[in-house]
């Protein structure tokens, strides 16, 4: 090649866009919008959002259990024009995935849950507020372009009845159609990096906080330059308003079968169980008149060593039938999670910290940026697997999948092997 060619193939180009547009154009997966959400938050922020319970032996396992599976494709089918649409209890939605209820989303952006909420309605699917949100009930019904959004509701039960019974109120004459009741926090899960790192809401200034000020000065601005930073649900007349600790107080041990049936006598919409629930507490769900359950371990940070809510689908589905609802998160990190959910059983997937990254790395704009790159990798799964709809592929999804399982567990003895691992198809 002469040399005169070689520069012809040169063409550099100046980067275009904002710094916003730039940083989200170079995340093509969510550990990519992952790795840009830790270079602009603070350590121990980072930590809240990425850190599970104990010894986070589920956070792990979360997304390890959905690598297990493995597709056996069906060829030869025309899927020029897959169909990506799901169901929420009646209600379709442009992809089978909603955003999962998360706690004060505004310490990470200070765009927050109307942000998150505006993106789900661009692209017309559910968002969960949660009770622990920095963005009240009402006010979230109030923004601009959230007021569009599937809007649900986490509840959790707490010691003060009266307060819960007045949230129950306040979404049902706000406008929110599901209510998702969170039964896994009988107590509050130890999550040792907030305690290690002294977090509190807002982040206090410590000589932690104060190096952090340094080496991210636009997050300290942002916070600076928004709302208060609180519990909005339940705002507090206190000085400082309520700590983390004395919101954990109010998780209640004694919530029991009774309170939900009382719950599904007070709403008068749908009614979700949200926890890591096994065949026979979706069964006793279903006869007390709930809809769905939404099989979540609360994303690894309640109780460690919880089994992966993915595993759970099949046998829940086997339970309750084909017309319950089952949603599922906790692991989800890619289109072809999705896939296998709803292989499995599953109506839908959620997600929760891949937006809380996405919104840290590009505020509205990069939620709806995870919503399109999720939305790619869903459909190209699809037209790989050789199935036109979601419907197809839950119907299907049997001859679809198969589970990648090791013969033995892991030990640690010297010299000891291990077995090759067998394959198991869900047929079997």
């Amino acid at each position: 090649m002469k040399i005169s060619d070689a520069l012809e193939l040169i063409s550099p180009r100046l980067p275009t866009g904002t710094l916003r547009q730039r940083r989200l154009r170079a995340c093509h997966t969510v550990k990519d919008l992952r790795t840009a959400a830790r270079s602009l938050l603070p350590s121990a922020v980072f930590d809240y959002v990425d850190g599970g319970a104990d010894q986070e032996l589920s956070l792990e396992t979360n997304t390890s259990a959905f690598e297990r599976y493995r597709y056996l494709p069906q060829v030869l089918r025309d899927v020029g024009s897959p169909d990506t649409s799901g169901n929420f209890l009646g209600r379709p939605a442009a992809l089978p995935l909603g955003f999962a209820p998360t706690g004060y989303t505004r310490m990470m952006h200070p765009e927050g849950e109307p942000a998150a909420a505006r993106a789900a309605a661009e692209h017309r699917i559910p968002y969960v507020l949660s009770t622990m949100a920095s963005t009240s009930l009402e006010d979230l019904a109030a923004a601009p372009g959230a007021d569009a959004a599937d809007r649900w509701f986490q509840l959790y039960v707490w010691k003060d009845r009266e307060l819960t019974r007045g949230m129950v109120s306040r979404a049902q004459s706000n406008g929110y159609r599901v209510l998702e009741v969170a039964v896994d926090t009988a107590v509050s899960g130890k999550r040792l990096r907030d305690v290690r790192n002294g977090l509190t809401i807002p982040p206090a200034l410590t000589l932690g906080s104060l190096l952090d000020i340094a080496s991210r000065p636009n997050y300290w601005m942002g916070m600076l330059r928004g709302e208060k930073l609180e519990f909005a649900n339940v705002r507090s007349d206190e000085p400082g308003g309520h700590t983390i600790e004395g919101i954990s107080d109010q998780f209640d041990p004694t919530v029991n079968w009774e309170d939900l049936a009382r719950i599904r006598d007070t709403w008068n919409g749908s009614l979700v169980l949200k926890g890591p629930l096994g065949p026979e507490d979706a069964m006793r769900a279903q006869a007390l008149g709930v809809d769905g359950v939404h099989l979540s371990n609360h994303g690894g940070r309640q109780l460690d060593r919880t089994v992966a809510p993915v595993d759970l689908v099949a046998p829940v589905r086997a339970a309750v039938g084909d017309s319950f609802g089952i949603f599922v998160d906790s692991g989800v990190r890619h289109g072809s999670d999705i896939a296998t959910a709803i292989a499995l059983g599953a109506d839908a997937c959620f997600v929760g910290r891949p937006y809380l990254w996405a919104l840290v790395a590009g505020g509205e704009e990069g939620v709806g940026h995870l919503v399109r790159m999720l939305t790619e990798e869903f459909t190209r799964t699809m037209q790989l697997l050789g199935v036109g709809s979601v419907q197809e592929l839950r119907a299907r999804g049997p001859e679809l999948l198969h589970c990648h399982e090791p013969a033995v567990m892991r030990t640690d003895r010297p010299g000891q092997e291990r077995k090759s691992p067998r394959w198991m198809s869900l047929n079997n």
